[in-house]
């Protein structure tokens, strides 16, 4: 694969999954969120199934390690994802992708407990820093974590906290399953989940649920920002590893910030754009070895 349709796939992703966090604050005004995030793991794990029962030998789970790991991600990556819904109902978009940029961080602090991997002092640095990050972004008062949007930004801490959770489980048990199978079946889990939890709320769609921007957002998140945006995404993960994967994290920020505040109209506060450089900062710390090989590959490739 050229360096060119790389950097093109690379950033085709950031869009779709920076649309994301504008299209779930639209999609929001017509759907309760358990619901709407179900809705949307119910098109995706529809759409990578099909995909993967047609294109596919191996779509089918079989072994405990695969059943372990579709749990793990059903419960955690899928259904942890409604917490992000429940949170962007005060927190706007760019807000929220910000969030996000723990993902990596809290992956580490999982590994260390279930995978008895270590952390340098570097990295333990690099950690800290990226909770100082998030420290300025939700910017909580001690005195009354209901005050504002404080509540919904530290839902969407835990969101983040249970998606890399699910990361870790599945990376413990192992999975031998195609990845898009393996995706397609932790969405169908998810979802499931998500729809149970919103009968148990009483959750119930009014008559708004059928109008245009309600179904576009559905739409838009099941195929492009779900469904299509992991096979680009197992794509780069296959062809340049996971870092760079990874790297994607901090370009959907700002995707999420532009849209948000020159269409939807929303805010972004200083303290928050602070608080994004310090969690990328702590990335870079907790990554630092990765980072090093990248450019070290990158500079060799480019005299060869």
């Amino acid at each position: 694969m050229t360096r060119l349709l790389d950097a093109s796939l690379f950033l085709l992703l950031a869009v779709l999954w920076g649309l994301s966090f504008p299209a779930i604050s639209v999609g929001l005004d017509y759907l309760p969120p358990i619901l709407f995030a179900a809705f949307r793991y119910d098109t995706a794990a529809i759409l990578l199934l099909g995909y993967a029962v047609v294109r596919t030998d191996d779509w089918w789970p079989r072994g405990w390690n695969n059943v372990a790991a579709i749990a793990g991600g059903g419960l955690f990556l899928v259904a942890g994802n409604g917490l992000l819904f429940v949170g962007q109902q005060t927190v706007p978009s760019g807000v929220a992708s910000i969030i996000q940029g723990l993902v990596p961080i809290f992956t580490a602090l999982w590994a260390l407990a279930l995978l008895g991997e270590r952390l340098s002092g570097v990295g333990a640095a690099g950690v800290a820093v990226g909770f100082l990050g998030i420290g300025f972004v939700v910017q909580p008062d001690p005195n009354n974590l209901l005050a504002g949007d404080t509540l919904a930004r530290l839902i969407i801490v835990g969101q983040v906290a249970s998606v890399a959770l699910g990361g870790v489980l599945v990376q413990r048990a192992g999975p031998d399953l195609e990845r898009v199978s393996l995706t397609g079946w932790s969405m169908l889990v998810g979802a499931l989940v998500l729809h149970a939890v919103s009968l148990w709320l009483g959750e119930i769609p009014g008559t708004e649920a059928t109008a245009p921007a309600a179904i576009g957002a559905i739409v838009y998140l099941g195929v492009f920002s779900t469904a299509i945006a992991f096979v680009i995404y197992f794509t780069i993960l296959e062809e340049n590893g996971a870092f760079e994967a990874a790297l994607v994290a901090y370009l959907v920020p700002v995707v999420a910030t532009l849209v948000g505040v020159l269409v939807l109209g929303e805010s972004i506060s200083g303290l928050a754009i602070v608080g994004f450089g310090l969690v990328a900062l702590g990335f870079a710390l907790l990554k630092r070895r990765a980072i090093a090989t990248m450019i070290g590959s990158s500079i060799v490739s480019s005299r060869s």
